[in-house]
């Protein structure tokens, strides 16, 4: 239970390799994963219970097993994927669409299978491919393509090729080495015969076998001999499944309830890892080295990759008890990293646990060595730190920084939240003395200029020049330069102070003679790049003489030149998510621990980065598939051979394109172009392929590259194919057309002869036409003339018409007028003859006809349009009609009538009644306007 205990604590908070994790629901398959294996360009083929899984670093693809039974074996040889299954074994091979296609080998066999044959193993040993089961080995000659088959009754089936010599374990029989095709006993020792063989290594120019139960034996002359290994109680306490050994010469043991064990050459864990530590299972069914030095575990549930080769170990906090690394530091043998939640240590080089210093809880923001002693920045003040123990020394706030003051061996500067406060050493103790009185802005970053100047950088500020008097009490003189823009930073780098401007991007170096900063276009070069700038602070190593920092894609470091004064730079490439998950912008943390190895800071524990494992790999892109699209169908695949010819309608296309690559920490990107759209190189996307819609015809050209920091891809992955002209652009359909041109040219030839004819006859038409409308136009005029002769006749008409109407009502009221004067004597008989005389005048007949006539020529058709309408006037009431028409008053229609104009008034009523006139309506108005 110690021991136990003791290797539990041992294991907490490992420094591990990275590990990426693929569940189920990534690759879209079962859980079980029985074997994996890869080919020439990095391809990972994988059995599993759903059918052969292929992931080219971009996209998972499933083939469904020949039988739809569970894969449990494959082996990737020269361009064939072999693969067993139940009742069935045989090879995939692409066709020219790069898609996978299954010939099976057991029509070759002679010798029926086995009933519930399942074929668990594959093994090439020179010619020969063998296939295992838990009953035979099967035997593949692929020059002849003829079988040999082997009786092997095994618990499980496994085969081992130990330097091209073949070995396997049949039960109870121990272990058997095939030769010429025969198998010949190697020995029958029980411990081998008796328990399950997960192994053979060779090692030291022997035979080492791996058990089940975790126990290592040489195979020697006088028989077996256990191998003592310190992991050697661990391996005691868990059962394993499968096991290799690493390029390096170590071992990876996979377990089944405890994830994987790596051992070193002398069978020292180097570390285990299960499912607490990143696995996704603990389960570990199978395992496989790629060409990268990559692991990769077929689990129970789900698939995961170690990378053992990398530069950068992880130590993730997974249960959230340290949390955001600020600063770390080795001192005195211990490990120091504070932390947003405290001061934690360890010991150095080991895998002990982190503990929390006691009294530190809360932000930690630096740790400073100065004049022997290890300080503490935090969110409290400035700490003591004396190996497990911290003593709170300053209750300033916030202390950022502590730098040391030339020829002040007594004094200490540091930054607060607050301005600058000094520490000074009495009796071997430093405590806090004073305040620099005077500047009250937060110091996270200051340096000297000189004994008494000190250059202090607050970000929303900008740069503070300050003069101090020479007891470091109060600060004399403040010069302020405001912030041009965001993201800066200020460290005294190899003799040269450097502020930052991220924003504006670039680096400026002070000048002591001029007393300012002016930019500093070589660094600025090196870490301000297109698509790629620095977008954190600088961080000096004043120990290696490096200068860091990071971009989105890149860990970028300086180093002293070799060959020049000028530094060179180096990139490390880093994925976005690893660069999101290094913690809040403007705080990031690198620490020297040792040799070449540096502590990375994070938001979720921290990454070490060993720089002697930093290696450029190489890297290539190749086309996957080529894909026509279709609107509401599904896609179709096009053959992978260059010069395809496609339909005029099958121009839309789909181009999926991948550069494998097994590496948590890189990135890969793409570019790509099609040549005869677009010659230029599109923008770099991580996303693996690319859409093109409504092509036209012509000649295409599909380019892409891939590209991993700043490492380009070895070659550039090419398609050429063809979209065909649509049928009315073919070169018959264009013979057509210049034929049809020509007729319809010589067509239009016709008619525009026979056109122009019709125009000319036209044109005599017309002119013959207006001809004879100047002639109507003159007789017109002439018409209109004589109307207007005859318009003057009436209106003469008219006049003498109302002359003589008013000559009539003259003499009538001139002859009434004498009348009346008469009656007052008229008793005298002459003068009654008179007044007869005078009433018949007045009454006269012959006055009616005139104006009767008169009137009919001026307007003739009124009385007998009045008659029509109202036939039942007399001719008193057309002779009234008549008078109101030419618009006399009563009055004036009086004498005409010889009537009083009362009498006229009785008249013109009974008219109306005649008239059915409504009593709003005028009779005058009426008649005037009929």
């Amino acid at each position: 239970m110690i021991i136990l205990l003791f290797n539990s604590i041992h294991l907490i908070g490992q420094e591990l390799p990275p590990i990426i994790t693929y569940p189920p629901e990534t690759y879209q398959a079962d859980n079980q994963n029985w074997m994996l294996s890869q080919s020439t360009d990095k391809t990972i083929f994988i059995a599993n219970n759903s059918g052969l899984l292929t992931f080219d670093g971009a996209r998972f693809k499933l083939y469904d097993s020949p039988n739809r039974s569970v894969i449990r074996s494959v082996k990737v040889i020269n361009d064939l994927v072999y693969t067993g299954c139940f009742m069935e074994f045989g090879y995939w091979k692409k066709n020219e669409f790069g898609q996978l296609v299954y010939h099976s080998l057991i029509p070759k066999l002679e010798t029926p299978l086995i009933d519930d044959e399942q074929f668990w193993n594959i093994l090439k040993v020179g010619d020969w491919v063998l296939f295992q089961s838990l009953d035979r080995i099967y035997s593949y000659n692929t020059l002849d393509g003829s079988f040999t088959i082997i009786d092997s009754e095994t618990p499980r089936a496994q085969i081992f090729n130990v330097d091209n010599s073949v070995f396997f374990q049949k039960t109870n029989e121990g272990i058997f080495e095939i030769k010429n095709g025969n198998p010949i006993s190697l020995t029958n020792d029980p411990i081998l015969a008796e328990n399950l063989v997960i192994a053979i290594y060779k090692k030291d120019q022997k035979l080492l076998f791996l058990l089940e139960k975790g126990g290592f034996y040489f195979l020697e002359e006088k028989g077996l001999r256990k191998w003592n290994i310190e992991a050697d109680q661990e391996l005691a306490s868990i059962k394993l499944f499968s096991s290799i050994q690493l390029s390096d010469g170590s071992f990876a043991l996979g377990s089944i309830t405890n994830g994987v064990y790596h051992l070193d050459k002398t069978g020292k864990i180097i570390n285990a890892i299960n499912k607490e530590k990143g696995l996704y299972n603990n389960t570990v069914l199978s395992m496989f080295e790629d060409l990268d030095q990559n692991l990769w575990l077929g689990l129970d549930n789900g698939l995961s990759v170690i990378n053992y080769n990398s530069p950068f170990k992880e130590y993730n906090d997974l249960k959230g008890k340290i949390g955001n690394v600020y600063a770390a530091k080795i001192f005195n043998g211990l490990l120091y990293i504070g932390t947003n939640q405290g001061l934690f240590y360890k010991e150095a080089n080991t895998q002990h646990p982190f503990r929390l210093i006691a009294g530190t809880q809360g932000q930690v923001w630096g740790l400073v060595e100065q004049d022997g002693s290890l300080f503490c920045g935090h969110n409290n003040g400035t700490y003591m730190v004396k190996n497990t123990t911290a003593e709170l020394i300053c209750e300033s706030t916030g202390t950022w920084n502590i730098k040391k003051i030339e020829g002040h061996d007594n004094l200490l500067l540091q930054g607060n939240y607050d301005g600058l406060n000094i520490l000074e050493k009495v009796n071997g103790k430093w405590r806090p003395r004073n305040k620099l009185e005077g500047f009250n802005y937060s110091s996270r970053f200051f340096e000297f200029i000189d004994t008494y100047e000190i250059i202090v950088n607050n970000e929303y500020k900008g740069i503070y020049k300050l003069t101090v008097d020479p007891d470091f009490k109060t600060i004399l003189k403040v010069q302020n330069d405001p912030a041009d823009g965001f993201g800066s930073s200020l460290v005294l780098h190899d003799n040269s102070l450097y502020y930052t401007e991220n924003s504006n991007q670039k680096i400026l170096r002070y000048n002591y003679e001029q007393d300012g900063f002016e930019t500093d276009t070589v660094l600025s070069k090196m870490f301000y790049i297109p698509n790629d700038n620095l977008n954190g602070i600088l961080i000096p190593d004043p120990e290696n003489k490096r200068l860091w920092g990071f971009s989105e894609k890149n860990i970028v470091y300086t180093t002293p030149g070799k060959f020049s004064n000028s530094p060179e730079v180096v990139k490390v490439p880093i994925s976005t998510k690893f660069r999101r998950s290094i913690g809040i912008s403007g705080f990031e943390h690198i620490a020297h621990l040792k040799d070449n190895t540096y502590l990375i800071g994070g938001s979720n524990g921290y990454t070490l980065l060993d720089l002697n494992k930093v290696k450029t790999k190489k890297h290539t892109i190749r086309i996957s598939s080529v894909q026509k699209e279709f609107l509401n169908a599904p896609q179709e695949e096009i053959a992978l051979n260059p010069g395809q010819e496609l339909a005029y309608t099958e121009n839309d296309l789909e181009f999926s394109f991948s550069s494998p690559n097994y590496d948590k920490y890189a990135e890969v990107t793409y570019q790509y172009k099609l040549e005869g759209l677009n010659d230029q190189w599109s923008s770099w996307i991580t996303h693996p392929d690319i859409s093109f819609e409504n092509l036209s015809f012509g000649d295409y050209t599909f380019k892409v590259r891939s590209k991993i920091g700043d490492r380009m891809s070895e070659n550039i992955a090419s398609f050429p194919f063809v979209i065909q002209r649509p049928w009315y652009y073919s070169n018959i359909a264009i013979t057509c057309y210049i034929l049809a041109f020509i007729l319809i040219s010589f067509l239009i030839h016709k008619l525009y002869k026979s056109y122009y004819k019709r125009q000319n006859a036209k044109i005599l038409k017309e002119n013959t036409k207006k001809l004879k409308r100047k002639k109507l136009k003159a007789q017109s005029k002439i018409i209109e003339i004589k109307n207007e002769q005859l318009r003057q006749d009436i209106a003469n008409k008219n006049r003498e018409l109302a002359i003589s109407t008013m000559s009539i009502i003259k003499k009538n009221e001139f002859l009434s007028m004498i009348r009346d004067q008469l009656k007052e004597n008229g008793d005298h008989p002459k003068i009654k003859s008179v007044i007869r005389t005078i009433n018949q005048n007045i009454n006269n007949k012959d006055d009616w006809s005139f104006f009767e006539e008169a009137f009919k020529n001026a307007d003739k058709d009124f009385l007998k349009k009045i008659k029509k309408i109202h036939p039942e006037l007399t001719p008193n009431d057309l002779k009234l009609c008549a008078y109101l028409r030419l618009n006399l008053s009563s009055k004036e229609i009086a004498p005409l009538l010889n009537i009083s104009v009362r009498s006229v008034e009785v008249k013109r009523y009974r008219l109306r009644k005649k008239m059915q006139l409504q009593h709003e309506s005028g009779l005058t108005d009426y008649i005037l306007n009929l």
